[in-house]
């Protein structure tokens, strides 16, 4: 099944840490309904035989004196408690209990937007600048980053493309500019809605990197294809082109993304400067 599912290009690689627990409470829950279908399948076919007009040619009013099907109704009920306070239950109390503080975790933000996904990085110091909402440029400046800020002079920010290190705590402090999104990493085992007007925490850590995750794709329907960011909530006309990219590196790599990044940066800001140099002469 999972090889069928792999050549179709289904999600069956697991990148993340909680990924084998969600997993296997979806695997667990497919049984319990696949078990229920054929169940009550077979039961109605039998009814239908049982009392058909033929052999039952006058309704019986009393029915039913047994109770097997309590018993059925009772019993599938105790698999699905168990399901929920075995299962459920803890994979989603360490998503929201275990959130990885700023000291030992990569802070980002995401912020969603028709139809993008803007990317704001807090650079080596780990602290993000402040935003306001008036410098908000969608050309220039997406997320309205204060520059004049001490802490935003070393954050970076990307539009689509997220980019993280291996084996290391992600926090993802997601938000919206305008309708809700879902910020979703199907490989990562990771979907949340984005809600205007709140920043919700979400945590993963990649366990393997963009190259490694390519090597499994070959032969499949997205060989070549790396990580993908979707957004799994119908958000309008554009929803369908609202996807942003992954790349999860090594630590070495990560680094030197990052130190690009502020290469980049300063020959920006220095160009701004000699443009408001030119302006005042």
């Amino acid at each position: 099944m999972l090889e069928i599912l792999r050549k179709l290009g289904f999600p069956t690689v697991s990148a993340s840490t909680q990924g084998p627990e969600i997993d296997n409470i979806i695997s667990l829950v497919h049984w319990l309904m696949l078990i229920l279908f054929v169940g009550w399948g077979i039961y109605f076919i039998y009814t239908l035989i049982r009392f058909r007009a033929s052999r039952q040619p006058k309704a019986d009013y009393q029915g039913v004196k047994n109770h097997y099907s309590t018993y059925a109704e009772v019993g599938v009920a105790l698999v699905e408690v168990a399901l929920l306070i075995g299962f459920a239950f803890p994979i989603w109390a360490s998503r929201v209990n275990d959130v990885p503080n700023s000291l030992d975790s990569i802070q980002i933000r995401v912020v969603g937007q028709q139809f993008a996904w803007n990317i704001h990085y807090p650079g080596p110091d780990n602290i993000f600048g402040a935003t306001k909402v008036e410098l908000v440029d969608e050309a220039e400046n997406p997320i309205g980053l204060d520059r004049s800020d001490a802490n935003a002079k070393d954050d970076v920010f990307t539009i689509n493309q997220l980019h993280i290190p291996v084996d290391r705590p992600i926090n993802i402090l997601l938000s919206t500019k305008d309708v809700i999104h879902n910020f979703k990493l199907p490989e990562f085992r990771v979907s949340q809605d984005a809600i205007s007007g709140m920043e919700i925490p979400v945590w993963f850590k990649a366990t393997m990197t963009s190259q490694e995750f390519l090597e499994t794709t070959k032969g499949t329907a997205r060989d070549g294809m790396g990580f993908e960011i979707a957004c799994a909530q119908l958000c309008g006309l554009g929803h369908y082109r609202m996807k942003g990219y992954l790349t999860v590196h090594d630590d070495i790599g990560y680094q030197q993304w990052m130190s690009e990044q502020q290469e980049y940066l300063l020959e920006e800001l220095s160009d701004d400067e000699d443009d408001w140099g030119d302006d005042e002469w």
